[in-house]
């Protein structure tokens, strides 16, 4: 069997005394799959993203990504481990207003050490498959929020990751460009893009997550697959 893109093994986080914000949570996710996690506010979410991406350290248990200990890199392992196999998309684009849009999708091939060469040609691709490439020499300022999240996807997927964390991907969005983004992600695991997404929106989830968590105070009430009966 494959190994799991992600397991966490009894993972806890405490920032102080108080509740955790993630209890003792245990959790695989398999290659392939795109995980939507729900849950209301201070549930756990995003402190769950930022584990996975070795952004932040449990206080107790493991987190692995493909077999790989991430709670135990050195903050350059963990740089270097993110440029390789994580690619991130975030509510408000995060794009560098100063670079056109190609430079920002070229700017983590950069970071990895991709030939020059290699590496525009791999974002001339995404740029056409995601459907922008006739943006690639304007400034993300002079596109739509639908646009500038496209071009956010682009940049995540220039190095090829194993893994595609998404933090509220549509949250800044109208309900159209939304929508788009919506398939958009959907599409993307069609391919075998293994997925994991934080998300208020219950439509979103169900329009392009193959399973849906539920977190509430750091812990999951609810997992169910696409399809299965509640």
């Amino acid at each position: 069997m494959d190994t799991p893109v992600i397991e966490l093994q009894q993972v806890s986080k405490r920032y102080d005394e108080e509740t955790p914000a993630v209890d003792a949570l245990t959790l695989t996710v398999q290659p392939g799959e795109a995980l939507a996690v729900l849950g209301p506010s201070g549930s756990g979410k995003s402190t769950l993203l930022n584990l996975v991406a070795g952004l932040d350290r449990p206080s107790a248990g493991q987190v692995l990504v493909e077999g790989l200990r991430v709670d135990t890199l050195s903050e350059t392992a963990s740089a270097k481990f993110r440029r390789a196999r994580i690619g991130m998309v975030f509510q408000f684009f995060n794009l560098l207003d100063d670079l056109t849009v190609a430079d920002n999708v070229l700017l983590p091939a950069q970071l990895a050490g991709t030939p020059r060469a290699a590496a525009r040609r791999r974002v001339a691709e995404l740029l056409e498959v995601l459907g922008i490439d006739r943006h690639a020499r304007a400034y993300p300022g002079r596109l739509s929020g639908g646009e500038r999240q496209r071009v956010a996807v682009a940049r995540a997927l220039v190095n090829r990751p194993a893994l595609l964390l998404a933090d509220e991907p549509t949250g800044a969005l109208d309900t159209a460009s939304g929508h788009d983004v919506s398939e958009l992600l959907g599409e993307l695991n069609r391919d075998g893009q293994s997925i994991v997404l934080v998300t208020h929106d219950l439509g979103l989830a169900e329009s392009c997550a193959t399973r849906t968590i539920r977190l509430v105070d750091g812990r999951i009430v609810d997992d169910v697959r696409a399809g299965a009966p509640r």
